[in-house]
């Protein structure tokens, strides 16, 4: 087994700087010369996990193939990766102390005081080591939050404790920080970089590298300055400057920067020559389009950024391939609900409804369903979005006027989305939802098994709520068609309309299997059905 090289990702100064972002451009840029990574999410909260955090509060929960529910970061991770990672990639405080706790409930400590140190130290060091069992050259370990806050103290003190068991050889640290400009002098700032590197020095910590966020490249000038104040290396002090385009260009901007390749020079690794070609083209393509479209997404958290992150970026490899620009046009399914909707999706070319949880605004999404079903308007709905096709198909198609989920209404007389049976019992809302990569059989024939160009499929799943089954024949009887069951045909995956140009609901998450360098069919197909609706209806692309 290897001795893998560890890199650890500090942020300082503020939050949200993008320490996510960073950690998985320089996954790949070390794997575009030919080095394999495994990362990891060190998250200070003391939820086990993101799972039952409102999207206010925590944006999008990404869910892993093995079911777990985690930080959104894992999905930038994935995406600018090779790696399908799992539920040991992604730690919280709430996860660390449970298991000390549990080990001093069993006696395992011999009646000694469990401690911070050396009890969840060791736990921390040892949740990373875990990572060696992939035998990967690097591990990259984000630590979250921003230096200075109490939370972080025990990683913080973890991961130096590993610079002294490993030295210099085997462990690097980088400092994402803030270098503001002051609107009225109009002037990059370094002190608030010196005071936060400062802090991590109080804490026995010494960035090798720090890297800048600031609007314009830092100059010289500066960069000796801050390696002067913060004892780093001028060639290590990088600038990570405001990318306007897209977050694809980031490891080209890294790359610029030679961020790899101080990493390598540090930890002694050779320089291998850097493959970066497709990339290259995915940065072309997205600067080169040949057209644009806009794609109305239906969602009651669209005034939140992260909230739907996947789905975005999913859509957006849609577009890359396609060679299209995608402007998305958010819409509040509340405001839907009086609206004259042939106003609202004028030059719509595709509406999408995402997934979420709880009754407010699904009258708004239905009302959209059915927009885009009677004017043959291509319609991706996903989770929720696909159980309101289903409510939306009963209503209007099949005349059962207050047919409804049973989530929104336990009496309704047509309850043609219900609780899965699995979740009957289950009285505790963390980690119980039917989460993970499931099998799914495609009917031959169907728009999924032309999409799919297979008689099976894994996706990954987050939801307590199922199409009915006893109403299977009436929708079918009736033109929607069930493409898509679990191999024992108990659960619905997958509806479609055959009558339609492009309707499709999809009761998975396949925002979460999507990259850039291997889009996701679905949302391949949608921006494709998309762009014919818009040269069949407005003439062309925009």
């Amino acid at each position: 087994m290897k001795q893998p090289k560890y890199i650890f990702i500090t942020g300082g100064v503020s939050s949200s700087l993008g320490k996510g972002v960073t950690v998985a451009a320089l996954g790949c840029l070390l794997e575009s010369r030919g080095y394999s990574v495994a990362i990891q999410k060190m998250d200070p909260y003391i939820n086990i996990d993101p799972g039952t955090m409102s999207p206010y509060q925590h944006g999008e929960v990404y869910v892993t193939s093995d079911g777990a529910e985690t930080d959104l970061d894992l999905g930038y991770y994935e995406r600018f990766t090779s790696p399908n990672y799992s539920r040991r990639n992604s730690v919280t405080t709430g996860q660390i102390y449970h298991a000390v706790i549990e080990r001093e409930r069993r006696g395992d400590y011999l009646g000694r005081t469990v401690q911070v140190v050396p009890h969840i130290t060791n736990e921390i060091r040892n949740r990373i080591y875990n990572l060696e069992k992939e035998n990967p050259d690097f591990i990259i370990v984000e630590i979250g939050g921003t230096v200075g806050d109490i939370e972080s103290v025990p990683f913080l003190e973890a991961i130096r404790q590993m610079r002294y068991e490993f030295g210099n050889e085997r462990t690097l640290f980088i400092h994402l920080t803030l270098v503001p400009t002051i609107s009225a002098a109009g002037e990059a700032k370094t002190k608030p970089t010196q005071h936060s590197v400062k802090e991590l020095l109080s804490l026995g910590i010494q960035p090798d590298v720090l890297v800048c966020r600031i609007r314009e490249p830092m100059t010289k000038e500066m960069k000796a300055k801050i390696s002067l104040f913060c004892n780093v290396k001028e060639d290590c002090v990088i600038s990570a400057v405001d990318i306007k385009d897209s977050i694809y260009e980031i490891p080209k901007m890294y790359k610029e920067e030679k961020l790899d390749e101080v990493v390598l020079k540090t930890l002694k690794m050779d320089l291998r020559e850097s493959n970066f070609s497709k990339w290259e083209e995915i940065i072309y393509k997205i600067k080169n389009p040949k057209g644009s479209l806009r794609i109305a997404i239906v969602g009651k958290y669209i005034s939140l950024q992260d909230a739907y992150r996947s789905i975005y970026e999913s859509l957006s490899h849609g577009g890359i391939t396609n060679e299209l620009k995608l402007e998305f046009v958010k819409l509040n399914p509340e405001e839907l609900e009086k609206k004259n909707l042939q106003q609202v999706f004028q030059n719509i070319s595709g509406i999408l409804v995402p997934g979420g949880f709880g009754e407010r605004g699904i009258e708004g999404k239905i009302r959209a369903i059915e927009y885009a079903r009677i004017n043959n308007i291509p319609f991706f709905g996903i989770c929720l979005g696909m159980q309101c096709c289903v409510i939306e198909f009963a209503r209007n198609v099949l005349g059962w006027n207050e047919a409804n989920s049973t989530e929104f209404n336990p009496t309704t007389p047509y309850p043609v989305i219900s609780l899965l049976e699995e979740q009957m019992e289950v009285d505790r809302l963390g980690g119980t939802m039917r989460l993970g990569s499931f099998p799914c059989i495609l009917k031959e024939g169907s728009l999924a098994h032309k999409i799919y160009q297979s008689s099976q499929i894994m996706e990954r799943h987050r939801h307590r709520f199922e199409f009915t089954l006893k109403y299977k024949k009436d929708f079918e009887q009736k033109g929607m068609l069930i493409s898509g069951l679990s191999p024992d045909e108990k659960l619905v995956e997958i509806v479609e309309i055959p009558s339609h140009k492009w309707f499709i609901g999809v009761q998975f998450h396949p925002e979460f299997q999507s990259k850039p360098t291997n889009p996701h069919p679905l949302f391949v197909e949608f921006i494709t059905a998309a762009k014919e609706y818009s040269i069949q209806n407005f003439g062309g692309l925009s």
